[in-house]
């Protein structure tokens, strides 16, 4: 029995040193695939690991607000970070912009877009989908690529929402939607196009898509939460980040 005690009580410990090794982090949707693969070279190269939980940045919020246990924060704009660091539910000094988004019109059949977005004005579709713009950076920019080319009023009724950009491009990759606003690293990938066709929308037609990360209250101290922040200001890491169309 008490060999039994004594085994539990190592393995109890081995436990607790691998939580340890752990970094609990919110990730933004649109972030899901560069985070994978840095998440995978990060383990490899400094022993941690990272517990990897995606969504839209305005539920993450609600959900940190909430006492959820997210060490580490990477959002899909520089506004949310900002609050909760004003909020007290940062590490003082560790936010930073890790990327900045672009957004794309796509469809997943190949020559429906066209180079120059035309497909909008014409209006030869059933769906558009769009993020949530309520909870979804993504969705805040496509909104206002279509009020910039004043066709919201007149494509509403065609908007399908997703909850979040992740949602909203499985709606156009299943077909229920022939298009929608995206973010460029869901369909682009080391300098090219992974499937359908698209229109990058020009920059200057929505709200800047700035991306910070932060380490929340939860991570203060924790060796993993900091070398993940630091690890994502590497060269390998940006290469990554830039290989999905992001800009830095």
């Amino acid at each position: 029995m008490i060999r039994s005690f004594i085994l539990a009580m190592a393995l109890t410990g081995v436990s607790t040193l691998a939580l340890a090794d752990e970094v609990q982090i919110a990730v933004a949707a649109n972030f899901s695939a560069p985070i994978k693969l840095i998440a995978a070279d990060f383990e490899k190269d400094t022993g941690h690991k990272a517990v990897i939980a995606t969504g839209s940045t305005g539920s993450f919020y609600a959900q940190i607000k909430n006492g959820a246990p997210f060490e580490v924060f990477l959002a899909a704009d520089d506004e949310t970070p900002a609050k909760l660091e004003t909020e007290g539910k940062t590490v003082a000094g560790t936010r930073f912009t890790y990327a900045i988004g672009k957004l794309v019109l796509w469809s997943a059949k190949p020559g429906f877009v066209d180079a120059k977005g035309e497909v909008l004005k014409k209006g030869e579709f059933s769906h558009l989908a769009l993020a949530n713009p309520k909870t979804a950076p993504y969705g805040t920019a496509g909104m206002e690529t279509l009020k910039k080319l004043g066709l919201f009023d007149s494509l509403q009724a065609k908007i399908v929402q997703g909850e979040n950009i992740s949602q909203t491009q499985q709606f156009v990759a299943s077909g229920n939607a022939e298009l929608g606003f995206v973010a460029l690293s869901q369909v682009w990938k080391d300098g090219k196009l992974t499937s359908g066709s698209s229109w990058l929308v020009p920059a200057e037609w929505y709200s800047p898509i700035k991306q910070d990360a932060v380490v929340l209250a939860n991570g203060k101290g924790k060796p993993a939460a900091e070398a993940l922040i630091k690890y994502l200001k590497s060269d390998k890491a940006k290469a990554v980040i830039k290989s999905f169309g992001y800009e830095l």
